[in-house]
């Protein structure tokens, strides 16, 4: 699995992002054509199945594991298979799970922010928002970081003492 310790720092000052829910992104919100770029890669990984999320705002598209694939520990999983959502094109940003380490990487180098309800200890310290890509080079990036996800769901780089995901 990727470590994302090359990842690049994004360039520019945070977007605004609206903190109670729904944590959404409010500014610098990513093209929609990026948006399906990311989408369009996503939604054909192995194991992969796309359905509307059925934790997040009505239009977006979630990103669930199959349960053969989805070996990751529940800290993985957003609710139930799902490990990520794509949020609808009025925002572009994304909420997924990555290994705790790699979820501050992202957060240091300015590529997203915790949930709100990490901080409140209701969500592990997986659970973060992602920054919609503002251009290909963004794309790139915000792929590699999807990516990471997706491994960290699979179980992929993980002790096996808690595979399984939490159902």
């Amino acid at each position: 699995m990727d470590r994302l310790e090359d990842l690049p720092t994004r360039a520019g000052e945070r977007p605004l992002t609206r903190q109670p829910m729904p944590h959404q992104q409010l500014t610098q919100n990513a093209p929609p054509a990026l948006q399906e770029a990311l989408f369009g890669r996503a939604r054909v990984l192995p194991g992969v199945r796309v359905a509307p999320s059925r934790i997040s705002v009505p239009g977006a598209r979630a990103f669930y594991l199959e349960p053969e694939w989805a070996q990751g520990p529940s800290e993985a999983f957003i609710l139930g298979h799902e490990f990520a959502h794509l949020h609808p094109p009025y925002d572009g940003s994304l909420h997924l799970t990555l290994p705790p380490e790699q979820a501050e990487r992202v957060v240091e180098r300015g590529w997203g922010e915790f949930h709100p309800l990490v901080a409140q200890g209701v969500l592990p310290p997986t659970y973060v928002m992602v920054y919609g890509p503002r251009d290909e080079t963004e794309l790139e990036v915000v792929w590699r970081i999807f990516r990471v996800s997706y491994a960290f769901a699979r179980g992929e780089g993980m002790k096996p003492a808690r595979a399984g995901g939490n159902g």
